[in-house]
């Protein structure tokens, strides 16, 4: 009889009663149920009130990026990720930079936009003038909502309305632009977003829609730069290189979305150890490489007249070191800890230089070396695992791999067994 998935009160049932039902359902073995249990630094009760339906827990590896000095503070990076050579990559292309000088980097204010929008208006361009004139009733009535964030200077600070033409007719968009201060600000944007939406209907005549919060927070950017001499990255072939390939991926889409990929690897990492929400930041920063109508990418990089380096980077970054997972998940909060920053402007502009120092390490290696050569010896010793090698074999299986430039689980299954033959 095959199993069903429609399994009433699931979500009333304790952790432990569901993983039962989830070890029925696929019949797991014992030891494959006791996998999903172990949930680590992660009490179990914490993270049944993190998310719904809880089982278990997902770790991923941490490791520690090194070697940042940022505005003339050095930090320690924290990164969680599956990915091999990240955080080599990201700790070597600090090196190069500090050698140089370090990262220089500067934010706005943490600005968040909330969105109302209100349809079936007759009226759509003199329905704007009105809610543009109804400007001071409306932002008091938004921070009537979070008097907390008010008493840090934050709030709803100002709004913009706009009409725009969809397949369903003209809307009225009223944005709301909030001072998050040193949350993300989702929650709060929010709030505000549905106190006002009665009183747009009422200068509107037509009725509010969705009233949420957009990740293209295009008001609250960090941004970074840096400039590596021609000898540390390698000599001026190699600047010249990774400048072609920023212009490339400049003008190509394709190109550009690996590209910002790279500059993704580090800073989608730091924002996971952290608690952080990682897809709003990566919906954020991919719509703002998009923002004129073109894909094109979030960093540049460029030659100067000594033959010189220079980079730079900005995009919207949306972080906070209050609320959501970043007080509750015991390993974020040690993260947040370790990386030691005061506000989320802070820590927006180190996330913006950890984006560019992963994409000036990738970009050095298509120019230099090749992509593969560092990462695929990190990742032939994932390979040599996977095929059952352990201790010393791991890195003896991963070496005739790399060397014989063919890094697959069947030729790592053919080392395994040659090593384990000369051994008998």
């Amino acid at each position: 009889m095959t199993a069903s998935s429609a399994i009433s009160g699931f979500y009333k049932l304790t952790p432990n009663e569901r993983l039962t039902k989830v070890k029925e359902f696929a019949a797991l073995t014992d030891e494959e149920a006791a996998v999903l249990a172990n949930t680590g630094a992660l009490p179990i009760e914490v993270a049944d009130r993190m998310i719904e339906n809880v089982v278990g827990a997902f770790p991923l590896p941490l490791g520690m990026a090194v070697n940042f000095q940022i505005n003339g503070k050095d930090y320690l990076i924290p990164m969680a990720i599956e990915e091999p050579s990240v955080v080599a990559a990201a700790s070597y292309a600090a090196k190069m930079v500090r050698d140089s000088g370090g990262f220089q980097t500067s934010s706005t204010t943490p600005v968040m936009i909330g969105q109302i929008q209100a349809v079936g208006i007759k009226d759509p361009y003199a329905a704007r003038q009105r809610v543009l004139a109804a400007k001071t009733e409306l932002l008091k009535k938004a921070n009537d909502q979070d008097p907390v964030l008010n008493s840090f200077g934050g709030g709803a600070k100002d709004l913009d309305v706009k009409v725009i033409q969809t397949t369903q007719g003209a809307m009225l968009i009223t944005e709301l632009q909030v001072d998050c201060r040193d949350a993300m600000g989702a929650n709060a944007v929010n709030t505000m977003a549905e106190a006002v939406a009665p009183l747009i209907e009422e200068l509107t005549g037509g009725k509010v829609l969705l009233r949420i919060i957009t990740n293209l927070a295009v008001k609250r950017l960090a941004r970074a730069s840096c400039t590596v001499s021609k000898q540390a990255v390698g000599g001026e072939e190699v600047v010249d290189g990774i400048v072609n390939a920023s212009a490339f991926a400049a003008a190509d889409p394709y190109r550009g979305a690996t590209h910002n990929k790279g500059a993704m690897n580090g800073i989608i990492a730091v924002v996971v150890a952290t608690g952080n929400d990682h897809r709003a930041i990566e919906a954020g920063g991919h719509a703002y490489a998009a923002r004129n109508g073109a894909y094109t990418t979030l960093s540049q990089w460029e030659k100067n007249a000594k033959g010189d380096l220079v980079g730079s980077i900005e995009m919207p970054m949306a972080v906070g070191l209050i609320g959501g997972a970043v007080k509750t998940h015991p390993t974020a909060k040690v993260c947040m800890k370790i990386l030691g920053v005061k506000s989320a402007n802070e820590f927006g502009e180190v996330l913006a230089a950890v984006g560019l120092a992963q994409n000036l390490a990738a970009l050095r290696a298509l120019a230099h070396e090749g992509i593969q050569r560092g990462h695929m010896s990190l990742h032939a010793r994932n390979i040599a695992v996977q095929a059952g090698a352990t201790g010393t074999a791991i890195d003896l299986v991963a070496e005739r791999m790399v060397k014989e430039r063919k890094v697959r689980v069947d030729k790592a299954k053919e080392i395994l067994a040659e090593l384990n033959s000369a051994q008998k």
